[in-house]
């Protein structure tokens, strides 16, 4: 391997999971420690159980809130992580979603309503539980940038 080649590799930097190329000195989306990239937006999948007022306060206090589920690929990639990380088969998650301010009418917690885009497959693993019970919870936040 020659000089070029190591200025090379130092120069550019493949991001596999968002398959293009990123000079030195560009941004690069990183997450804190505990949280998962995925989509430009980090995660993070507690594990400590509580309710869903108590989830949405350890979420923004963590820089973010409760997960919106904006598509049905965001969707698909919860639904892989919740069961990774369930620890019994009865294990559930608090989302973004409520319908506190109004029974039946569900918003999401930056106030917009529930795409009906969403088909039954899409929502049968969503359950209505009343907010006190205590669950999981998945936040989420936009990505922080560092420099490569």
């Amino acid at each position: 391997m020659g000089p070029q080649d190591v200025v090379h590799l130092q120069s550019t930097v493949r991001v596999v999971d968002q398959d293009e190329e990123v000079q030195v000195g560009d941004t690069c989306p990183k997450c804190e420690e505990g949280w998962e990239l995925h989509g430009g937006k980090c995660y993070y999948f507690s594990t400590r159980d509580s309710s869903w007022y108590q989830s949405r306060d350890d979420c923004r206090r963590g820089g973010g809130d409760l997960v919106k589920i904006d598509s049905r690929e965001e969707q698909s990639f919860l639904e892989v992580r919740v069961r990774q990380k369930m620890n019994k088969d009865d294990d559930s998650f608090w989302i973004g979603l409520t319908d506190s301010k109004e029974e039946g009418k569900w918003l999401w917690v930056d106030d917009s309503p529930l795409n009906t885009r969403f088909d039954s497959d899409d929502l049968k693993c969503w359950n209505d539980v009343p907010c006190i019970i205590s669950l999981k919870s998945i936040c989420e936040k936009l990505v922080s940038t560092g420099r490569v």
